[in-house]
């Protein structure tokens, strides 16, 4: 079993930032999948950006929306996940989640929410105007 949990969340103005982190615990593991989602209130969860890690190399994945503002990154000595927001958006507003998935893999379907075995709580990013 992984336990995942955020923190960092907060309210910000617009074109502030904000850096979200994912805490790993109960496993340790070497390749894996690490997501960020998020979720604003009537929409669909969506995918946010991702990282998937093979041991000694790793490669990172963003969603158009969030391109050259957010950055994805770990620490496997911590075994955490971080999202580095800039430039943020009242459209950025969400609760935002982490999910893991162990084992290496790299495509398309890192930013679909069944690739993931393991979420988070969520936190909330409030992104005023």
């Amino acid at each position: 079993q992984v336990q995942l949990v955020e923190s960092g969340g907060g309210l910000v103005q617009a074109g502030g930032s904000l850096k979200l982190s994912c805490a790993a615990s109960g496993r340790t593991f070497s390749s894996y999948v690490m997501g960020w989602f998020r979720q604003a209130p009537g929409q669909e969860r969506e995918f946010v950006a991702a990282i998937s890690w093979s041991g000694a190399s790793g490669r990172t994945y963003y969603a158009d929306s969030v391109k050259g503002r957010f950055t994805i990154s770990r620490d496997n000595v911590k075994n955490t996940v971080y999202l580095q927001m800039n430039y943020l958006r009242p459209e950025d507003t969400a609760v935002y989640s982490c999910a893991a998935r162990l084992g290496y893999y790299s495509g398309p379907d890192v930013s679909t929410v069944r690739l993931y075995d393991y979420w988070g709580q969520g936190t909330q990013v409030t992104v005023s105007s």
